[in-house]
């Protein structure tokens, strides 16, 4: 048999021997304590150098009870939509140097509630996406998730601040926009009955036809992805609409596909928008008309929100709320005689 390696890790005894203090003393100044007299402090640092010493990082954040790690929880790290949230939170979480816990639901409601509280009890803080949780559910778990930062969703409790993307406007002006062309037939194709966005975008459009009594506006189950917007061709045609409100761009892409499959000509046949605007909107054949949103910024403002709550930076509004701009593209012209 071979011999065993006698090989240990350096710890926070062997510093405090070669520098003369206490294991305490050396405990401080690694965790930054401006309380330890500099010349010890130096003499510490000096000792650990030497000895190649690297703190225990597990070790570290149970001291300072912090982990300089925070969490998300997303439905779909598929769509798009989320992964830019993510990019927008995560590169501004690392310019403070923190890293972060991603937790996806699956489209899961009962899975969310479960991921927030595994994530927040292994993280300084918490952004919530939570879009399929039920309010009643949301309103008892807020106070035990705090510091947390929600994203399109609002909750009762004052210290929970809340980004929102205004979807009531943004559906309102891409509806305007079609009746501009002259369409009198629209046909919103719904996203998941249980999403928060969804019944924002429907209150939205409940507004736009109290202004507009001559237009004819059908609403047809959908989903969120891909597959939703394209196996809803059928329910489209036969809905003699001229137009389509996608619940957003996935949606629309899948209803272009289908189209395309058809012979469907988009727009001289149908005009169709979706929403969000994610990266590949502008791609598509013909490019999206769309509702543009914010959305890496939204992670951003996540970050900055949540740090200002685990750091005690006084008080925040809120509700930040961020209204789309709709982007006219290819996808939608003139309704068809």
């Amino acid at each position: 048999m071979g011999r065993r390696s006698t090989t240990r890790r350096i710890g926070i005894a062997d510093v405090a021997l070669k520098a003369g203090v206490s294991h305490a003393t050396v405990s401080r100044v690694m965790n930054g304590n401006l309380t330890v007299d500099p010349a010890i402090a130096t003499r510490v640092r000096e000792a650990a150098a030497e000895l190649n010493y690297q703190p225990n990082p597990v070790g570290r954040s149970l001291a300072l009870g912090k982990t300089d790690t925070i969490g998300i929880v997303v439905p779909d790290l598929a769509n798009p939509t989320f992964q830019a949230i993510l990019r927008g939170l995560s590169r501004a979480a690392a310019r403070d140097g923190y890293r972060v816990l991603i937790a996806d639901s699956s489209e899961v409601s009962s899975e969310e509630a479960i991921l927030a509280g595994e994530a927040r009890r292994r993280c300084d803080g918490l952004v919530l996406c939570a879009p399929r949780m039920g309010d009643a559910e949301l309103e008892e778990l807020a106070p035990s998730l705090q510091p947390m930062v929600l994203i399109n969703r609002t909750t009762t409790e004052s210290r929970v601040p809340s980004l929102m993307v205004d979807y009531g406007q943004g559906i309102q002006e891409l509806a305007e926009h079609l009746v501009e062309l002259g369409h009198t037939r629209i046909v919103f194709l719904s996203g998941p009955s249980r999403s928060a966005s969804n019944a924002l975008r429907v209150q939205g459009l409940e507004k736009f036809q109290a202004g507009h009594p001559g237009i004819e506006l059908q609403m047809i189950d959908g989903g969120s992805n891909f597959e939703a917007g394209h196996g809803a061709v059928d329910a489209v045609l036969a809905s003699g609409g001229t137009s389509v409100l996608a619940f957003n761009d996935l949606v629309a892409m899948g209803l272009l596909s289908g189209l395309h499959e058809r012979g469907v000509r988009v727009p001289e046949d149908i005009s169709v928008t979706g929403f969000d605007d994610i990266q590949f909107a502008r791609y598509t054949t013909p490019p999206l008309t769309t509702a543009a949103v914010p959305i890496t910024e939204l992670g951003a403002q996540a970050w900055h929100r949540l740090r200002a709550l685990i750091r005690n930076e006084g008080s925040q509004d809120a509700v930040n709320i961020f209204r789309p701009q709709v982007e006219v593209r290819g996808s939608t012209g003139p309704a068809k005689n």
